[in-house]
């Protein structure tokens, strides 16, 4: 029985040593037919990326300085009523968006009491003219009569020095004398009284000339009140915020709607101390240059040529930067109208000796990625001056060395790779075919804006209500910085517009 079963157990070891060694043949085997050492297949190889590249080519690029800004008028009259009564004609084209021309009656006031107080003051200038007329008259009789009292005063004068004469001869008596000496006193009394009169009359010229001027002063008051109860435009132009209706009764001085000239339309928008630095001529003054205005309606834009006029007096409290206006060549009036939302790109001057690339090239710490011998990859640190939107602005970098387009976590220096050439425009925007793609627009990674449009942004968030509160809460953080995310305010503006 022990016989069995060591015979049982050799012929267990002996088919398991048999089949390790046909095992090991197969191996062999393959190895063999595949015409390598069984050593060369544990070998790794070196993993190698395909990675899109582009060319650093030296060029001169007008970088672009954009903002966003609103539209107003350079001329724009409040329509008062300069008197007061009931409206009894009113221009058809007095209402919201009514277009008048120039010297065109708007509405007219009830004139009745205007002419009533018209004619008395006319009255009133003709009494006052009588009365001046009197006065001069009276004045000229009161020279005739002191004149013919001079005379009566010199012969009594002269009467009293022959009286006199006589006396020192002993001609005639005390009592003769004493008599020329009264009658003399008598007409120097009556001189004294008749140029008294002549200076009272002089005086009554002067109070006459005086209400006659007053007089004349009311008269042209009521003329120009009844020449103001008729309202006419200065210029020609657009109606807004009417608020008037025949038979109505205004008050003086009320507002009844505002005439904006459409011709004399302005852009106001802000920029950066930096952004309006570089827009500053040798003298410090704000060049003169043209710019585009960019005017969104629904989903189709408009572009219109504006140029540079001046910067704000002052900054705003809580504001930054510097308020510009921008002149609009040729506004369409059809097209544009004041408080509109719209986007302002302005040329800077030229910047010579520098490369355009993609922003997903260079790394935080401003870093791209070059091709070296080998296709090994060589890292080198540029010099960032103009960021471009999704493109950058660089110097100092090697003109004619290729670089990779976009970073990933993987790549690094020393890294093997395969280049993939890719065309890339001045933009930085990669390109399949020969032809020049359109320019992406420059737009910077975050503005400034004024009190109006972040309340109107603002408002529209929170009149949403499909915005769950989370994404309201992080938008609404975002628009109280002092310079709000680009993303956001184009988001946001576009929904506007299209709701509009």
């Amino acid at each position: 029985m022990a016989t069995l079963v060591r015979s049982g157990f050799g012929l267990a070891i002996g088919g398991a040593a048999l089949a390790l060694v046909l095992a090991a043949g197969g191996v062999i085997y393959q190895a063999y037919e595949a015409g390598a050492p069984a050593g060369a297949v544990r070998t790794p190889k070196e993993r190698t990326y395909s990675v899109e590249v582009g060319t650093l080519t030296a060029a001169t690029i007008t970088p672009v300085v954009t903002s966003y800004g609103r539209l107003v008028s350079g001329r724009t009259l409040e329509l008062r009523s300069a008197v007061a009564g009931p409206l009894i004609e009113l221009s058809g084209n007095f209402r919201d968006g009514g277009t008048v021309t120039k010297d065109e009656v708007l509405f007219r006031i009830d004139p009745t009491k205007l002419e009533s107080a018209l004619s008395f003051a006319k009255a009133d200038v003709t009494e006052a003219e009588a009365d001046l007329a009197e006065a001069r008259a009276s004045l000229e009789l009161a020279k005739l009569e002191a004149d013919a009292v001079q005379k009566q005063f010199d012969l009594r004068d002269q009467a009293l020095t022959r009286q006199q004469d006589l006396r020192a001869r002993g001609v005639t008596t005390e009592a003769d004398v004493e008599a020329a000496t009264l009658a003399r006193a008598a007409a120097e009394q009556t001189l004294v009284n008749r140029r008294q009169v002549i200076a009272a009359d002089e005086a009554r010229i002067a109070q006459a000339e005086i209400t006659v001027e007053r007089r004349k002063t009311a008269l042209a008051d009521a003329q120009r009140a009844v020449a103001d109860a008729t309202v006419t435009a200065p210029f020609a132009g657009v109606v807004s915020a009417p608020d008037a209706v025949a038979g109505r009764l205004v008050s003086a001085n009320e507002i009844l709607g505002t005439l904006i000239d459409p011709t004399a339309m302005e852009v106001s928008f802000r920029l950066t101390n930096s952004q309006f630095a570089r827009l500053l001529d040798d003298a410090g003054q704000l060049r003169k240059s043209e710019v585009n205005v960019i005017v969104q309606s629904g989903k189709s834009s408009s572009e219109i040529k504006a140029t540079l006029d001046r910067a704000g007096a002052e900054v705003g409290d809580g504001q930054v930067g510097r308020l510009v206006y921008a002149r609009l060549t040729d506004p369409n009036a059809k097209l544009v109208r004041p408080g509109d939302f719209v986007t302002v790109r302005i040329p800077e001057n030229p910047m010579a000796d520098v490369a355009q690339i993609p922003a997903s090239a260079v790394s935080a710490d401003e870093r791209i990625l070059l091709i070296g011998e080998g296709n090994r990859l060589e890292e080198i640190k540029v010099t960032p001056v103009r960021n471009q939107g999704d493109t950058l602005i660089v110097k100092d970098v090697p003109f004619g060395r290729e670089y990779v387009l976009a970073r990933a976590l993987q790549l690094g220096p020393g890294i093997q790779v395969d280049p993939i050439a890719i065309a890339v425009s001045e933009t930085g925007t990669d390109q399949e075919t020969a032809p020049a793609a359109q320019p992406v627009p420059a737009e910077p990674e975050a503005i400034a804006l004024d009190d109006a449009r972040r309340a109107a942004i603002i408002a529209f968030i929170n009149a949403s209500e499909n915005m769950k509160p989370e994404m309201r809460e992080k938008f609404l953080e975002e628009l109280s910085r002092p310079e709000v995310p680009l993303a956001t305010v184009e988001k946001f503006e576009q929904k506007m517009a299209e709701a509009q």
